[in-house]
Parts: C-alpha cells; sequence; structure tokens
C-alpha cells in the first residue's frame, strides 16, 4: 500500500492575505486540527484551531503569522515517519510537499492509522509481550533470538517508551510455546511487564505466597 495514494485535496489552503473568520470557518465545518497557509501559493505553515478561536475574525491572518506552525512532511517520507510526524505535532492533518517545497496536498491521520491496522503487528492473530531493560543492554538480535530459539514467530517489535535508562519493548508474537518465551526473557534479565495468563512463573509465585501465608497464620 502506497500512502501517497492518500494525499488528499478536500480544503485547500488559504492565503495570509484572507480574514481570520475564513479558517474559523473551515474549523466550524470540519474536525481538523490546523489548516494550511500560504502566501503568494507558497506553504508557509498551518494554523492551529485553538488559536484561530482566539483570534478577530475580521483580522488578517498575515496579522497573526507568528501562530503558524511551520511543520511538513516530503511526498517520499515514509508512513511510519509520516505516523512519527503526527505524534510529534498533535495534529490530525499534516501537509504534503514535494523535493522542492511545492504544496501538494495533505495526509489526515485516520488515513495513516488504517495503513498501521493493516500491518501484521495489529492484524496478524498473536500475543504482545511488553518486556524491560537497561537502554544500553538489550538489542534486537538478542530479542530475536530468544523468541526464535523457543519457535515464537516476530509479527512486530518497536521501543514503546524510554525513561530512567530503561527501554520498554513491545512484542507481538504469533503463535508458540508462549511460558517458553517468557521463562527465557527472565533468563536473560529481562523484566515481563505485561500479564499473561499463560506464565507459569507468576502463577507459582502466586500458589507459594499463598502456602507461606496459610503456614504463618497457622
Amino acid at each position: 500500500m502506497n500512502i501517497t495514494d492518500f494525499i488528499i485535496n478536500d480544503i485547500k489552503p488559504l492565503d495570509i492575505s484572507q480574514r481570520v473568520g475564513d479558517i474559523q470557518t473551515i474549523f466550524s465545518q470540519t474536525t481538523y486540527s490546523h489548516v494550511p497557509v500560504m502566501r503568494d501559493g507558497k506553504y508557509i505553515g498551518v494554523l492551529p484551531e485553538n488559536d484561530a478561536h482566539c483570534f478577530d475574525a475580521a483580522q488578517l491572518l498575515a496579522d497573526y503569522s507568528h501562530s503558524f506552525d511551520p511543520f511538513f512532511v516530503r511526498f517520499e517520507t515514509n508512513w511510519l515517519d509520516v505516523l512519527e510526524a503526527f505524534a510529534r505535532h498533535s495534529t490530525n492533518v499534516m501537509p504534503v510537499l514535494d523535493q522542492v517545497g511545492v504544496y501538494l496536498g495533505y495526509y489526515e491521520l485516520s488515513d495513516v492509522m488504517h495503513i498501521f491496522n493493516s500491518t501484521p503487528f495489529i492484524n496478524e492473530p498473536g500475543s504482545v509481550l511488553v518486556i524491560e531493560h537497561g537502554v544500553l543492554d538489550y538489542s534486537f538480535s538478542e530479542i530475536s533470538q530468544i523468541v526464535e530459539s523457543n519457535d515464537g514467530r516476530i509479527l512486530g517489535v518497536f521501543v514503546s517508551k524510554v525513561a530512567n535508562d530503561v527501554a520498554q519493548i513491545s512484542i507481538k508474537v504469533g503463535s508458540a510455546n508462549f511460558n517458553d518465551i517468557l521463562a527465557a526473557f527472565r533468563r536473560y534479565s529481562y523484566t515481563i511487564v505485561s500479564s499473561h495468563q499463560e506464565d507459569s512463573f507468576l502463577s507459582e509465585l502466586r500458589d507459594r505466597s499463598k502456602y507461606l501465608d496459610k503456614y504463618l497464620n497457622i
């Protein structure tokens, strides 16, 4: 699936010579978080909805150029980098420019999410495992080796969080002996963050804890 097939032009960028009321009308008729703005036919940025509703409708957009956000992606930008750009700028509209800066249209977040939802990570049956390890201590080659040496099949893996020098890695695993994979990660000093019914290690810990409580209450 080619992400550039999703470039749309339903709403044309406004020129900074137009009034704020024009862009407020667009926001009132759509769910867009930003609308592209041009100067003399050249893209210069987007105006956020939250700012637009605070401005005087009779004023020109040029009077509020300090509020424009200049973000965009290129025509050749791959879909995963486009998705990252959406997240980084907290928007649901992403302008697309060609290599020389010509405005081509925009992506909608829902369309890019559709591409993500069609990937094996989301679409294929399997189990999601979330592990933690020091940011300098883990490697994707080791993670792959652990899963595959226990007859698992990786459908997707990414770093989902980094905090206090600890990386959290989310892994989508296809059909496998999941308990063996969990045990193997523990042997390699990974912390299992996600909970799993088939985790015999935790089951045994709970059983031993119950036995200890019963013993101490005798």
